[in-house]
Protein backbone atom coordinates (compact mmCIF):
# COMPACT_ATOMS: atom_id res chain seq x y z
CA UNK A 1 0.00 0.00 0.00
CA UNK A 2 1.22 3.29 -0.81
CA UNK A 3 2.69 5.64 2.36
CA UNK A 4 0.95 8.83 3.39
CA UNK A 5 3.97 10.24 1.82
CA UNK A 6 3.29 8.60 -1.68
CA UNK A 7 -0.26 10.47 -1.69
CA UNK A 8 0.92 13.18 -1.29
CA UNK A 9 2.52 13.86 -4.34
CA UNK A 10 -0.68 13.64 -5.78
CA UNK A 11 -2.53 15.41 -3.59
CA UNK A 12 0.45 18.25 -3.86
CA UNK A 13 0.69 18.33 0.38
CA UNK A 14 0.03 16.71 3.29
CA UNK A 15 -2.73 18.14 5.47
CA UNK A 16 -4.98 16.83 8.05
CA UNK A 17 -7.72 16.29 4.76
CA UNK A 18 -5.44 13.84 2.97
CA UNK A 19 -4.54 11.91 6.04
CA UNK A 20 -8.15 11.20 7.19
CA UNK A 21 -8.99 10.08 3.20
CA UNK A 22 -5.64 7.50 3.89
CA UNK A 23 -7.36 6.31 7.01
CA UNK A 24 -10.22 6.07 5.92
CA UNK A 25 -9.59 4.45 2.72
CA UNK A 26 -6.45 1.99 3.94
CA UNK A 27 -9.18 0.40 6.43
CA UNK A 28 -11.30 -0.17 3.63
CA UNK A 29 -8.94 -2.23 1.77
CA UNK A 30 -8.18 -3.79 5.10
CA UNK A 31 -11.95 -4.82 5.00
CA UNK A 32 -12.85 -5.33 1.78
CA UNK A 33 -9.63 -6.64 0.12
CA UNK A 34 -7.63 -4.87 -3.02
CA UNK A 35 -7.52 -2.20 -4.82
CA UNK A 36 -10.03 -1.44 -7.94
CA UNK A 37 -8.23 -2.63 -11.13
CA UNK A 38 -11.53 -1.48 -12.92
CA UNK A 39 -15.31 -1.19 -11.52
CA UNK A 40 -15.17 -4.14 -8.88
CA UNK A 41 -14.92 -1.80 -6.16
CA UNK A 42 -16.84 1.58 -5.94
CA UNK A 43 -16.28 4.63 -3.29
CA UNK A 44 -19.24 7.12 -2.98
CA UNK A 45 -17.63 9.86 -1.07
CA UNK A 46 -20.05 12.74 0.65
CA UNK A 47 -17.37 15.52 0.45
CA UNK A 48 -15.01 17.62 -1.95
CA UNK A 49 -12.48 17.28 0.50
CA UNK A 50 -8.61 16.95 0.21
CA UNK A 51 -9.35 13.28 1.67
CA UNK A 52 -11.00 12.52 -1.46
CA UNK A 53 -7.39 12.66 -3.42
CA UNK A 54 -6.40 9.67 -0.57
CA UNK A 55 -9.24 7.81 -0.83
CA UNK A 56 -8.49 7.67 -4.79
CA UNK A 57 -4.73 7.20 -5.20
CA UNK A 58 -5.22 3.93 -2.27
CA UNK A 59 -8.41 2.37 -3.96
CA UNK A 60 -7.94 2.86 -7.51
CA UNK A 61 -11.73 4.15 -7.37
CA UNK A 62 -11.62 7.46 -9.87
CA UNK A 63 -14.32 9.64 -11.53
CA UNK A 64 -12.72 8.45 -15.07
CA UNK A 65 -13.83 4.95 -14.45
CA UNK A 66 -17.22 5.68 -12.79
CA UNK A 67 -16.21 3.74 -9.70
CA UNK A 68 -16.12 6.99 -7.54
CA UNK A 69 -19.16 9.19 -7.02
CA UNK A 70 -19.47 12.52 -5.43
CA UNK A 71 -22.77 13.41 -3.12
CA UNK A 72 -22.26 16.95 -2.28
CA UNK A 73 -23.65 16.47 1.30
CA UNK A 74 -20.67 18.31 3.07
CA UNK A 75 -20.22 15.16 5.14
CA UNK A 76 -16.94 13.31 5.84
CA UNK A 77 -18.58 9.88 4.97
CA UNK A 78 -17.46 7.27 2.73
CA UNK A 79 -19.15 4.21 1.53
CA UNK A 80 -16.97 1.40 -0.21
CA UNK A 81 -18.70 -1.62 -1.90
CA UNK A 82 -17.43 -4.76 -4.03
CA UNK A 83 -18.81 -6.17 -6.79
CA UNK A 84 -20.15 -8.55 -7.08
CA UNK A 85 -20.82 -9.53 -3.83
CA UNK A 86 -22.31 -6.75 -2.60
CA UNK A 87 -20.33 -6.30 0.28
CA UNK A 88 -20.53 -2.69 1.64
CA UNK A 89 -18.75 -0.55 4.13
CA UNK A 90 -19.75 3.06 5.71
CA UNK A 91 -17.32 5.17 7.16
CA UNK A 92 -17.81 8.36 8.82
CA UNK A 93 -15.52 10.62 10.89
CA UNK A 94 -15.63 10.49 14.12
CA UNK A 95 -12.58 11.84 15.58
CA UNK A 96 -12.29 15.26 17.43
CA UNK A 97 -9.04 17.23 16.96
CA UNK A 98 -6.59 17.57 19.55
CA UNK A 99 -7.39 20.72 21.33
CA UNK A 100 -5.17 23.82 20.20
CA UNK A 101 -3.30 25.38 22.46
CA UNK A 102 -3.19 29.20 22.83
CA UNK A 103 -0.83 30.10 20.92
CA UNK A 104 -1.51 28.14 17.93
CA UNK A 105 -5.30 28.71 18.05
CA UNK A 106 -4.30 32.85 17.56
CA UNK A 107 -1.84 31.73 15.11
CA UNK A 108 -4.79 29.93 13.39
CA UNK A 109 -7.11 32.78 13.40
CA UNK A 110 -4.19 35.60 11.83
CA UNK A 111 -3.24 32.75 9.65
CA UNK A 112 -7.18 32.56 8.61
CA UNK A 113 -7.54 36.58 8.19
CA UNK A 114 -4.83 36.26 5.94
CA UNK A 115 -1.00 36.91 7.83
CA UNK A 116 1.52 34.74 6.22
CA UNK A 117 4.32 35.78 8.31
CA UNK A 118 7.51 33.31 8.79
CA UNK A 119 6.51 32.89 12.69
CA UNK A 120 2.92 32.50 11.66
CA UNK A 121 3.25 30.03 8.53
CA UNK A 122 6.09 27.83 11.51
CA UNK A 123 2.66 27.76 13.88
CA UNK A 124 0.39 27.07 11.21
CA UNK A 125 2.76 24.07 10.05
CA UNK A 126 2.72 23.01 13.95
CA UNK A 127 -0.62 22.75 14.39
CA UNK A 128 -0.99 20.93 10.86
CA UNK A 129 1.39 18.42 12.20
CA UNK A 130 0.03 17.63 15.25
CA UNK A 131 -3.04 17.16 14.03
CA UNK A 132 -1.77 14.50 11.34
CA UNK A 133 -0.07 13.17 13.92
CA UNK A 134 -3.23 12.55 15.92
CA UNK A 135 -5.24 10.84 12.86
CA UNK A 136 -2.51 8.57 11.93
CA UNK A 137 -1.86 7.47 15.42
CA UNK A 138 -5.35 7.19 16.33
CA UNK A 139 -7.21 3.94 16.45
CA UNK A 140 -9.75 3.44 13.65
CA UNK A 141 -12.56 2.69 16.35
CA UNK A 142 -11.68 6.57 17.51
CA UNK A 143 -11.19 7.42 14.42
CA UNK A 144 -14.60 6.36 12.62
CA UNK A 145 -17.91 5.20 13.05
CA UNK A 146 -18.21 1.76 10.95
CA UNK A 147 -21.15 0.32 9.21
CA UNK A 148 -21.62 -2.34 7.04
CA UNK A 149 -25.86 -2.25 6.25
CA UNK A 150 -26.41 -3.31 2.87
CA UNK A 151 -26.30 0.01 0.26
CA UNK A 152 -28.24 0.61 -3.17
CA UNK A 153 -24.93 -0.51 -5.64
CA UNK A 154 -25.07 2.07 -8.32
CA UNK A 155 -24.94 1.07 -12.04
CA UNK A 156 -21.60 0.10 -13.60
CA UNK A 157 -20.07 3.33 -15.93
CA UNK A 158 -22.29 4.04 -19.03
CA UNK A 159 -20.85 5.37 -22.34
CA UNK A 160 -22.99 7.71 -23.84
CA UNK A 161 -23.30 9.50 -27.16
CA UNK A 162 -22.26 13.54 -27.57
CA UNK A 163 -24.60 16.05 -29.20
CA UNK A 164 -23.72 19.53 -30.17
CA UNK A 165 -25.12 22.56 -28.22
CA UNK A 166 -26.67 24.11 -30.93
CA UNK A 167 -25.68 27.44 -28.79
CA UNK A 168 -22.03 27.15 -28.09
CA UNK A 169 -21.41 24.48 -30.72
CA UNK A 170 -19.00 22.21 -27.95
CA UNK A 171 -20.22 18.64 -27.40
CA UNK A 172 -22.46 17.29 -24.55
CA UNK A 173 -23.05 14.15 -23.27
CA UNK A 174 -26.62 13.23 -24.54
CA UNK A 175 -27.88 12.59 -21.40
CA UNK A 176 -27.12 15.92 -19.72
CA UNK A 177 -28.55 18.19 -23.11
CA UNK A 178 -31.42 19.78 -22.66
CA UNK A 179 -33.98 20.70 -24.92
CA UNK A 180 -35.48 24.69 -24.95
CA UNK A 181 -37.76 25.67 -27.54
CA UNK A 182 -36.81 22.94 -29.56
CA UNK A 183 -32.70 23.68 -29.29
CA UNK A 184 -30.78 21.00 -28.00
CA UNK A 185 -28.14 22.66 -25.16
CA UNK A 186 -25.69 22.01 -22.78
CA UNK A 187 -26.57 22.54 -19.59
CA UNK A 188 -24.45 26.35 -19.08
CA UNK A 189 -26.09 27.46 -22.24
CA UNK A 190 -29.61 26.09 -20.91
CA UNK A 191 -29.36 28.09 -17.45
CA UNK A 192 -28.29 30.32 -19.33
CA UNK A 193 -31.25 31.38 -21.36
CA UNK A 194 -33.41 30.45 -18.45
CA UNK A 195 -32.11 33.74 -17.18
Amino acid sequence: MKTLEEVSDFHGHICPGLALGYRAAAFALSEMGERAGDEELVAIVENDSCAVDAVQVLTGCTFGKGNLLFRDYGKQVYTFMRRPSGESLRISLNWTPPEDNPEDAEAWGKYSSGDRSEAILAAVHRRKSSKIQSIMDARDEDLFSISREPAEMPQTARIHSSVNCQECGEKTMETRARLLQGKTLCIPCFEKALK
